[in-house]
């Protein structure tokens, strides 16, 4: 389980846009923003679940560390729900929908690469 993981981004509107479509069909959405004026520094977004945001992004002017993140989902049509949307949002394909049985027997994933090249995934581990 994840308390929670920060992306750095080159553009906040850009991302934004990527992550509110793609992270949809998982249930998650953005809960908390905070604008640069606000924090004194660079602005805010934090994505989660029901009342904590767990997944912030925040905007940098050169966005240099890749980072991979994987969201669990608890059905595989909401991992190839996630891999729809997030294409349909710009992400671009890094590994379809499908069982990955080198990690174990019942791991289905889906990657894609966001606007920034951070690879992002969902990850159901039930059973069929």
């Amino acid at each position: 389980m994840l308390d929670h993981v920060g992306l750095k981004v080159t553009s906040l509107a850009r991302a934004k846009a990527f992550y509110d479509h793609a992270l949809a069909p998982l249930g998650v959405a953005p809960l908390f923003e905070a604008p640069a004026s606000e924090t004194g520094g660079t602005a805010f977004i934090g994505y989660g679940e029901g009342f904590k945001p767990y997944f912030w992004i925040n905007e940098q002017p050169r966005a240099t560390e890749l980072i991979h993140v994987a969201f669990a989902a608890d059905t595989r049509a909401k991992v190839d729900a996630f891999y729809a949307a997030a294409l349909a949002a710009g992400g671009r394909d890094n590994g379809p929908p499908g069982l990955r049985p080198e990690y174990h027997p019942t791991y289905y994933g889906a990657f894609v690469l966001d606007p920034d090249g951070h690879n992002i995934e969902a990850v159901c581990h039930a059973p069929a």
